[in-house]
């Protein structure tokens, strides 16, 4: 470990870096350029290229396979600082990571590290894995490879899928037993400039209401020869190897909605500093103060989230399956919820596409609504949920934690620790450590500052919703077709598990320990026990700090959340 978070937090980190970077380049990053591309539905090169400059790509890369990617909180990082600018540039450049993510797990280290260093040399990696006719069905997938003169021939479609044609190499989950089933499929990384021309066929984009300059399209593969060398882990190890793989990409989606209400909520602050009705700005009435403050909360409770899932890739890679599939669904449902309550604060300018900051608000919302179906939909990770009910029950009720991966998952600012891909598992045996350590961390005083700076019932209120919550997962049967009911308390899980997140950085110091960061625990965990029916409400006094110190960070350039002191980079 090369304790790059720590130096992130100081201000000298690779975010930090690249934030600098991007603020020099306000022709490639301007809300302007970022319109007029939206509009002729291209896709952001130069911003990619920019990007590639700073030596992002090594970043998707683990250390291992000759990158830069030895802590998932810094890929978090960078990644939320480009979407906090433009998603669109986010999810097109991102989508490397996800697509070399089964290489990462199945692939021999020769293989690993000849894609890494093609990545690193600026080549796009697209993970083929949807088909026309089957979404996230993928045992229903219709591609095959079948064994041919010492290879395998390549048959049928992939599409939607993101840089199909913009990327050089694909890692396509194929069908090798005609029989299909959990170990009908294997993975095979496809170099398409290797391929003759006549046996593939590039699909055309698929036009899309967000994200519009994204290379949205897909291929189709007749009878494409590939080399015994394209196969990804063993025969038969594809569905496995996309499951565990899903738990890391799903993770890193959280980053996408972090920058998207980051975003927003800067957007939705000046505008209501400049807006003036009657002789006052609107963010010196109560109203839009609470919604500012609720909106607040929601990006600190998305960021505390989505950090605790990227440090617990490393110090909870057992459970992950749970983790990661409470952030995939949580960090969107937030998000996009926060910018339906800021959309009705900034009324016609959320709307028209060209006004207000160029549009900016409008673009931003229609781009974040696909994060909800990224790496399985939010019915998909709700499902996943759902299946481990019974597991996370019992470890609940019996206190069941791995204490010394929680503390190295809340202790941010440290080395998360090497992360051992073989811990990767499809269930969790221990349950889910964030939220069943919540109980014992208060019980050993670990929060006993809380209590000193007024959110002792806010405590108390989360610590009575989690026990509510898994009375409820305790009465769901196990179900091959979950009713309504169990998504609704999927979703309640969802909420437990964001506030537990909170509650353990706050008390690991990773918003640091002034009365600011116990402003913005209570303004989080007001917003979230609201979402689980306790009726927190909001607090005028807070409301009136929390608008104020978002002002004051708009208009000095600044954060606007807790933990993102990692920046010092002004915002333009």
């Amino acid at each position: 470990m090369t304790g790059a978070t720590a130096a992130a937090r100081a201000g000298t980190g690779p975010a930090a870096g690249l934030e600098t970077l991007l603020d020099a380049r306000p022709d490639v990053f301007s809300a302007e350029r970022s319109a007029e591309l939206d509009r002729a539905e291209e896709l952001p090169a130069d911003a990619c290229a920019l990007l590639d400059a700073f030596g992002l790509p090594a970043y998707y890369v683990p250390a291992e396979a000759g990158g830069r990617l030895d802590d998932h909180e810094v890929l978090f990082h960078l990644l939320r600082t480009v979407a906090a600018r433009d998603l669109t540039v986010a999810v097109a450049h991102g989508k490397t990571y996800l697509g070399a993510i089964p290489v990462w797990i199945a692939g021999d280290p020769a293989q690993a590290r000849r894609l890494g260093a093609r990545i690193r040399d600026g080549a796009r990696v697209s993970w083929a894995l949807t088909e026309p006719g089957h979404g996230a069905d993928l045992l229903a997938g219709e591609v095959s490879a079948r064994e041919s003169g010492g290879g395998y021939r390549l048959d049928g479609v992939k599409w939607p899928i993101n840089n199909a044609t913009a990327g050089g190499h694909l890692c396509v989950l194929a069908r090798t037993d005609d029989a299909g089933g959990p170990r009908g499929h294997s993975f095979f990384l496809v170099d398409k400039a290797e391929l003759p021309t006549a046996s593939c066929r590039l699909l055309p984009k698929a036009r899309t209401h967000g994200i519009r300059g994204a290379d949205i399209s897909g291929i189709a593969f007749e009878g494409a020869r590939i080399p015994a060398s394209a196969l990804v882990g063993r025969v038969g190890g594809g569905a496995e190897t996309a499951l565990l793989g899903l738990q890391l990409t799903r993770t890193v989606c959280a980053s996408l909605s972090a920058g998207a209400a980051e975003h927003a909520l800067r957007l939705a602050v000046r505008f209501a500093g400049e807006r003036v009705i009657q002789g006052r700005p609107l963010i010196e009435r109560p109203h839009v103060r609470a919604v500012l403050a609720r909106a607040a909360g929601t990006l600190a409770a998305v960021e505390a989230a989505g950090i605790v899932g990227a440090r617990a890739v490393h110090g909870l890679t057992g459970e992950m399956s749970v983790v990661s599939a409470a952030v995939k669904a949580l960090a969107p449902t937030l998000t996009d919820r926060m910018l339906g309550d800021l959309a009705e604060l900034l009324g016609s300018r959320a709307f028209l596409t060209r006004e207000y900051a160029a549009g900016a608000f409008q673009k931003l919302q229609r781009d974040h609504r696909v994060v909800g179906i990224f790496d399985g939909s939010t019915v998909v990770a709700r499902n996943a949920l759902i299946n481990q009910f019974p597991r996370l029950v019992r470890g609940h009720a019996a206190g069941t934690r791995d204490a010394a991966g929680l503390a190295a998952t809340a202790r941010v600012g440290t080395p998360p620790g090497d992360l051992e891909w073989a811990r990767l598992s499809l269930v969790s045996r221990t349950g889910c450590s964030v939220v069943q350590g919540l109980r014992p961390a208060v019980e050993a005083g670990a929060l006993d500052g809380a209590a000193a700076e007024g959110a002792e019932p806010l405590v108390r209120d989360v610590l009575a919703a989690v026990d509510a919550v898994h009375g409820r997962m305790a009465a769901i049967r196990p179900s091959a077709r979950p009713d309504i009911e169990a998504f609704e308390v999927a979703a309640a899980y969802e909420l437990c598990f964001a506030a537990a997140s909170c509650l353990h950085l706050w008390a690991g110091g990773a918003a640091g320990g002034s009365a600011d960061a116990a402003l913005w625990l209570r303004v989080a965990l007001r917003t979230l026990l609201d979402g689980l029916g306790r009726r927190a409400g909001s607090d005028p006094a807070d409301d009136e700090r929390i608008a104020g110190l978002l002002a004051r960070a708009v208009a000095e350039g600044r954060p606007l959340s807790p933990f993102r002191g990692d920046q010092d980079g002004e915002r333009t």
